[in-house]
């Protein structure tokens, strides 16, 4: 029998170069791979801090947003709100205006109604323009005129024109009471009704006040010089003489 005969120490020989040649490679290959893991590792971790970063960034803008946005939000409503209160203080202003021009409106149109009216005086008054006037038949005092008159629901004469003047001139036919005295304050003339003197017609050197002559005592009422020129015909008098009167009052 043949007996066979294996050189063991060149087997080992040979399996250790082949050993070796086997490891080489691999060992490198393991560190490449090592370093990549450590790059991706290093990525993942500053891939996660810009994250956070970003985050906290984003959250800080959002937060700030939220503040400048709540700020404008809180003018532009206080700004809204005045423009209301303005405009409901114009609406007030204009509804006050139209109620004033719808006043306005109904008191012309009763205006121009009563002007197309026929006017008339009663009978014996004369018409001349508005007002309506009468020459008592009668004689008394300045008050006795002034009571009469008020009886008819008119007044003692009141002159607040030339023209008027020309014309209640014309009447008289007499002396005549006109509405004008001083009897509150001596000097400070007015009419009967109350109205200041406006327009004056004194004769010469009148009023006078008697020139203190006492017996003419206090002149303190006023009246017509009948045969004296329109623009100058008044006298003050006392007033318990005794004259005529002309009333007045609106047609």
């Amino acid at each position: 029998m043949e007996e066979i005969y294996v050189n063991v120490s060149h087997l080992d020989s040979d399996d250790k170069i082949t050993s070796r040649k086997q490891t080489g490679p691999r060992s490198s290959e393991s560190r490449f791979h090592g370093a990549v893991v450590l790059c991706l590792g290093l990525l993942s971790v500053f891939l996660l801090a810009g994250l956070i970063g970003l985050a906290v960034h984003h959250g800080v803008s959002v937060r700030r947003s939220a503040a400048e946005l709540s700020t404008i939000k809180a003018n532009l409503t206080e700004r809204l709100q005045d423009s209301i209160n303005h405009i409901s203080s114009m609406t007030k202003e204009r509804d006050l205006l139209n109620t004033s021009l719808i006043q306005l409106t109904e008191e012309t149109n009763r205006l121009k109604s009563l002007s197309k009216q026929k006017k008339s005086c009663p009978a014996g008054w004369t018409m001349f323009r508005c007002s309506c006037y009468l020459l008592s038949t009668q004689a008394g005092s300045w008050d006795k005129g002034r009571q009469d008159c008020r009886d008819r629901e008119a007044e003692l004469v009141t002159i607040d024109s030339y023209e008027e003047q020309v014309f209640v001139s014309a009447l008289n036919k007499k002396d005549t009471w006109l509405g004008l005295n001083d009897i509150e304050t001596e000097g400070t003339w007015k009419w009967a009704d109350g109205t200041a003197l406006t327009v004056k017609y004194w004769t010469m050197n009148q009023p006078d006040n008697g020139n203190g002559d006492p017996q003419y005592g206090e002149e303190d009422c006023g009246h017509f010089y009948h045969a004296t020129k329109a623009d100058g015909n008044w006298n003050d008098l006392r007033c318990n003489s005794i004259l005529q009167w002309i009333c007045e009052k609106m047609a």
